[in-house]
């Protein structure tokens, strides 16, 4: 079978950091792209990203899409979400590719009547200009008739801080820098300019630690935004020191990589000091109630126990 080589970038890995890790942050952009109405309360289930596509030459290739997930209320809704950096041509036959096999996945026949639900599609433009569309569309000429359908479009760099906190886009907040980007020169060369930049990072900072204090959002979340918000800037800004260290000094360190570490390492020390099965468990059970705690979603909570302390799949139910 023959396999398409892939390549992530940074900003592909966030924004499947963000979407996985933190899926309370999607339900306000699905709302501001969509027009939908959910009120947060509904379920999130994701999809496979996998999908095998057949080509003329009978060979079958795995491609993975962004996200794809299930948004279950009143009623489901399947969605297909990309993030898009630079401009590509070959978006729009990617589209078609994943929203046709994500169709198939689910499709029913009845008699002779083949049912397919394409999902609500979009596109997560980090960068922008004027001639960046607000929807792209997908034209099908088929016997039956003409069938188009579109590709929302949201653009990153058009939200500013005031509206990101005011919609509660706080999903955008790691890519945020994307509308500096163009200035990176002139805050390298200008102080002054540099401590602008620093003060508005400040600002998203304490803006979070108000929501977190109000409830609105956990401590995982918190420290989620801000180490991806460092791995973008790390990659963004890689040639312009003063920018990548002005921002990092004021977001933080990695305070994600150093809690994961510390919960991990509290777990085998445990398990050392009992020096019996017994312990071990214990290890298990308080690095689980530690994640709880910090809000961290079971599925993550249920991977990170499994490589850990390599615990088979049934082996990890007992404790979640």
């Amino acid at each position: 079978m023959g396999k398409l080589a892939l390549t992530n970038t940074p900003y592909d890995d966030v924004f499947r950091t963000l979407m996985n890790d933190c899926s309370s942050l999607i339900i306000p952009v699905i709302n501001e792209v969509f027009g939908e109405e959910y009120t947060g309360d509904e379920e999130i289930v994701f999809s496979s990203n996998e999908h095998f596509l057949n080509r003329q030459d009978g060979q079958e290739i795995e491609k993975i899409t962004d996200t794809t997930f299930k948004v279950i209320g009143d009623e489901i809704k399947k969605y297909h979400w990309e993030c898009q950096s630079a401009a590509d041509n070959s978006m729009l036959v990617r589209f078609f590719e994943y929203d046709t096999q994500i169709a198939l996945d689910e499709g029913e026949v009845t008699e002779d009547i083949l049912t397919v639900t394409f999902p609500h599609s979009a596109v997560l433009y980090l960068r922008c200009n004027k001639t960046t569309p607000d929807k792209l569309k997908i034209k099908m000429i088929t016997s039956g008739g003409t069938v188009t359908y579109h590709i929302e479009a949201m653009k990153c760099q058009n939200y500013t801080l005031e509206e990101i906190f005011a919609k509660n886009l706080l999903f955008l907040l790691p890519f945020y820098i994307f509308s500096h980007e163009g200035n990176f020169k002139v805050y390298e060369q200008d102080e002054t300019k540099l401590e602008e930049l620093k003060l508005e990072y400040a600002r998203i900072r304490n803006e979070l630690e108000k929501l977190l204090q109000k409830g609105n959002i956990n401590e995982y979340t918190k420290c989620t935004i801000i180490d991806m918000s460092n791995k973008v800037l790390e990659h963004i800004a890689q040639k312009y020191e003063s920018v990548k260290e002005g921002v990092k000094s004021v977001m933080g360190g990695k305070v994600l990589e150093y809690e994961a570490k510390t919960i991990r390492e509290e777990g085998r020390e445990e398990g050392r000091e009992e020096g019996r099965e017994e312990g071990r468990e214990e290890g298990i059970r308080g690095t689980v109630s530690v994640l709880k705690d910090l809000g961290i979603p079971i599925q993550t909570i249920w991977s990170k126990i499994q490589e850990e302390y390599k615990l088979s799949p049934e082996s990890c139910k007992k404790y979640l």
